[in-house]
């Protein structure tokens, strides 16, 4: 299994253990943010399964109908993913919270809401672990935010930013719900709520963002297109790379079309012998790209 699975599989595991017993001990204490953490971990469960699923289907072998292959399956469903933590999630949450602050009710005893919560922070923790240590294996000396924004492949940070959303908003959660039963002020629950909602927002936003862009056709970096561009003027029959063209199928699928200026006394067969070297150099150089396509200009 390979570190996105595990991490992945390791946020259902816990997801689903806990979402059940959240929205027990928020129905018999009447908190809206115990409410509010159980329909997150609910939408966490859901995305994981549906994260999962794209995986799978992206592996699918390419067809008549998709020649290219399926990869693109695991763009279009960590974008559907964004859009369920921005509806069941983020928007569901602060909507819950708004209705409780405007609705003020005294929450009853919040012991079992403790001891779901510590539970609840020591699963979702275990899990933002083991899905940090996945992700700084991808990192490659990047910082955080560059590795997400250079990133082909959703799956890899999406568990690390709902655990690490998990964690803020449980830490959140027992301070306001605290201050909430000890200062009688049922207010603070439903603003705990609002809280765990706009961090789901946030989170919504930044994969959506991704998501999108991949779904849209976003192509390799601008230092890989100076690296292959290099590649191919070093071969003797090429005077100049006027364009590289190029889209993500998938995260370790590529295709790349070239537009190159071959020298002017060259024939045909000349031509199609350095269109072969030059495809077989790109291959052997970049595992990602799988198909190459040259055009003489």
């Amino acid at each position: 299994m390979n570190n996105n699975k595990k991490s992945i599989y390791s946020a259902l595991a816990a997801n689903l253990l806990i979402a059940l017993t959240k929205f027990i001990a928020g129905s018999f204490t009447n908190s809206s943010s115990m409410i509010s953490e159980g329909i997150h971990s609910t939408v966490d469960t859901a995305n994981q399964l549906l994260i999962l699923y794209g995986l799978r289907r992206s592996k699918k072998a390419p067809d008549k109908s998709h020649p290219f292959g399926y990869g693109k399956e695991l763009y279009f469903w960590s974008f559907v993913v964004s859009i369920l933590i921005f509806g069941l999630g983020g928007a569901l949450s602060i909507y819950q919270g708004i209705a409780h602050m405007r609705q003020p009710e005294l929450m009853g005893d919040p012991f079992w809401n403790y001891i779901v919560l510590i539970l609840s922070l020591i699963f979702e923790g275990t899990s933002f672990v083991i899905a940090v240590k996945a992700f700084n294996k991808t990192r490659n000396g990047l910082g955080w935010w560059d590795t997400i924004i250079k990133s082909k492949d959703p799956s890899s940070f999406l568990v690390v930013f709902e655990d690490g959303a998990a964690v803020a908003g449980l830490i959140i959660v027992m301070i306001l719900m605290a201050l909430s039963h000890s200062l009688k002020i049922p207010e603070l629950d439903g603003l705990a709520s609002i809280i765990v909602g706009l961090l789901l927002v946030f989170v919504s936003f930044i994969l959506a963002r991704e998501s999108r862009s991949l779904l849209m056709g976003e192509g390799i970096a601008s230092e890989t297109r100076n690296k292959i561009a290099a590649l191919v003027e070093q071969d003797i029959c090429v005077l100049k790379t006027k364009n590289i063209l190029s889209t993500y199928q998938s995260p370790e699928d590529v295709i790349l079309m070239l537009i190159i200026d071959f020298k002017d006394d060259l024939d045909t067969e000349d031509i199609t012998m350095a269109i072969s070297r030059i495809r077989t150099s790109i291959k052997n150089e970049f595992k990602f790209i799988h198909y190459v396509i040259i055009q003489p200009e």
